[in-house]
């Protein structure tokens, strides 16, 4: 099978923005074969769904969906979700496809390499570096908000200078508990994929029969005049809520990036995508439903918004039960996307796009450890500077620029590569596709400026980078002198 990017009128093309250039194309690889030194396939359909699960119902069901009903869109916050679920499960089928097709490590950037070329990898695969380790640190202080509350239960004052980011509230200067967090499961990710992947799946049976008693005992405590008036702020608040709530249903992508990791990786994507986003979306309407049913959004403690709740409805045992719950569940959200964004930083590694470095395993437990003490560092200083609305929406603008990009890339693959074989296959092609960008774009323009400027001098940070290594260490570009030697471990150090 010719690969994308190679034979004789690739060669022919020179020229800096040229197929020889910066438009160069990562070849395909199909292949489920481990690499020596690289990642072992160890998860199976179920590990990859927990692990998917693990990203896409977190933050959002316990903590995000609390602050843009109470900021943005009351009730109305339903809707929020409905319109980021249909744009996301758009670009689910686009995941879908991908995932079927190259069954390799990186996600959107190893996709977008592949088929629309290297800068614009690049800029996907330095985008998700940012937007993935800001992941980490939105669902750390989320977990932050039910730890406060659970020390407030107890008798425990902690000083106020450790209760959260500067800006949110009086005397405070660093959300503590969000920041040690962070690096407490990146020790959790040094151990192993096989360890973290186990962690992971017990914390989402723990998370998923938290969300089980939501809705069992808060049904049962619904007013239907919580639920009036239905858009407080009018359609364009649910609007603008559904660019923020957007965050809580791509965690598809953050499992897509572990393909590498995954046992018959081309047959059980495509199905752990739709099957985990299927259930997350019924889990999120019927969470919301039952929350702004309990009590009214202008009451609502955007910092433990469940556990306010049930204590609204004289439930308040309940709610430390779900704060506990919140606790662990939601850091199974974290340590999905710290998986995510390490392994999009390895292969970036093993392309020459970042230093050979941070592409060398730990020598038995066979993950990057250099990149996720780094990640981790990296979403701590977020997590305790930044509050959790600035940085879910600094993470909402990269993934769905990410989004744009694998839909745009799944159309040209259908035309410029129809023979790879695929073990998904997105229906309705370009329908579908569009569709995804359509709402994707949508959802951009509905963030705001500050979000735009920090994203825009990230990735002006990211093309001076390229321009001045990348170009020149990538693999593509070297590969007329040879094949790239494969990343070897990193000997005893971590």
């Amino acid at each position: 099978m010719p690969e994308t990017g190679s034979g004789p009128a690739a060669a022919g093309r020179t020229g800096t923005f040229s197929r020889a250039g910066v438009f160069r194309l990562k070849p395909v690889d199909s292949s489920e074969q481990e690499t020596e030194g690289g990642l072992r396939r160890t998860m199976g359909l179920w590990q990859l769904v927990a692990l998917s699960l693990g990203g896409l119902v977190g933050a959002g069901v316990f903590s995000l969906a609390g602050v843009v009903a109470h900021e943005d869109a009351g009730p109305g916050v339903m809707i929020s979700f409905l319109i980021a679920i249909v744009a996301s499960s758009a670009a689910a089928l686009c995941y879908a496809e991908f995932a079927g097709m190259i069954p390799k490590a990186g996600s959107a950037y190893t996709y977008s390499y592949a088929t629309l070329g290297e800068i614009v990898g690049w800029a996907i695969g330095w985008d998700l570096l940012l937007e993935y380790t800001a992941i980490v640190a939105v669902v750390a202080i989320a977990i932050s908000g039910y730890l406060s509350y659970l020390c407030e239960q107890i008798g425990l004052d902690l000083p106020t200078w450790a209760l959260g980011a500067p800006g949110t509230g009086a005397g405070h200067k660093v959300d503590l508990f969000a920041a040690l967090l962070c690096l407490l499961l990146a020790f959790v990710l040094s151990r192993g994929t096989r360890e973290s992947a186990r962690f992971e799946t017990i914390l989402v049976v723990v998370k998923l029969a938290i969300v089980a008693l939501v809705l069992v005992v808060g049904a049962f405590h619904i007013s239907g005049g919580n639920y009036t008036p239905f858009l407080p702020f009018g359609l364009s608040g649910a609007v603008a809520g559904a660019a923020t709530t957007f965050f809580a249903v791509y965690g598809y992508d953050a499992m897509s990036a572990a393909a590498e990791e995954s046992a018959e990786a081309k047959r059980v994507l495509p199905r752990a995508i739709v099957i985990s986003l299927a259930i997350a979306a019924v889990i999120y309407l019927l969470v919301c439903l039952v929350m702004l049913g309990m009590q009214s959004y202008q009451d609502i403690d955007t910092k433990s918004p469940f556990s306010s709740a049930m204590s609204s409805v004289g439930l308040a045992w309940v709610g430390t039960i779900i704060a506990v719950g919140a606790v662990l569940g939601i850091a199974s959200s974290a340590l999905a996307n710290m998986l995510a964004v390490t392994r999009v930083w390895f292969s970036m590694s093993r392309d020459g796009l970042l230093p050979a470095y941070f592409a060398r395993n730990h020598p038995t437990r066979a993950v990057p450890t250099r990149v996720i003490w780094i990640v981790g560092g990296g979403s701590a200083v977020i997590a305790g500077l930044l509050p959790i609305r600035e940085a879910a929406d600094l993470t909402n603008i990269g993934i769905l620029s990410a989004f744009v990009v694998v839909a745009l890339a799944v159309i040209v693959m259908r035309r410029t590569r129809p023979d790879l074989p695929r073990g998904f296959r997105t229906p309705w092609v370009p329908v579908v596709p569009l569709v995804g960008v359509a709402f994707s774009v949508w959802l951009i323009a509905n963030l705001d400026w500050i979000t735009w400027a920090r994203f825009a001098v990230w990735m002006v940070l990211g093309m001076i980078v390229y321009a001045f290594y990348g170009y020149r260490h990538s693999a593509e570009n070297r590969r007329a002198a040879g094949p790239t030697p494969p990343a070897t471990p990193e000997g005893s150090s971590t």
